[in-house]
């Protein structure tokens, strides 16, 4: 399958994704994630080693839509919800480990 990642082409398979990817120790997953056999791997990584580009080059976006194509799990973190406002009070009963009603 021919993909554009950073602006430059590349004819990747399935199978040639999984052979780069083989022996390859997976980096802890802080964002999105592509599960290749039964390992999930960041995408950065993943595409810094099928490209041989610097993972700065290139967006996980680039790389989830190529991988989705090729027929591989992606997923993406949930943003997480946002901190409810506490007073001054609140939050410093939350630190100590009491509640403040």
């Amino acid at each position: 399958m021919r993909c554009v990642i950073a602006r430059f082409p590349f004819d990747l398979t399935r199978a040639g994704v999984l052979e780069t990817m083989k022996g390859v120790k997976p980096e802890a997953v802080t964002e999105d994630s592509v599960t290749i056999g039964r390992r999930q791997y960041p995408v950065k990584q993943v595409g810094q080693l099928i490209t041989r580009q610097d993972r700065r080059d290139f967006s996980a976006g680039e790389v989830v839509r190529a991988m989705t194509r090729l027929g591989f799990t992606c997923r993406t973190m949930p943003t997480p919800a946002p901190a409810p406002d506490l007073s001054p009070l609140q939050r410093a009963s939350a630190m100590l480990g009491t509640s403040v009603a």
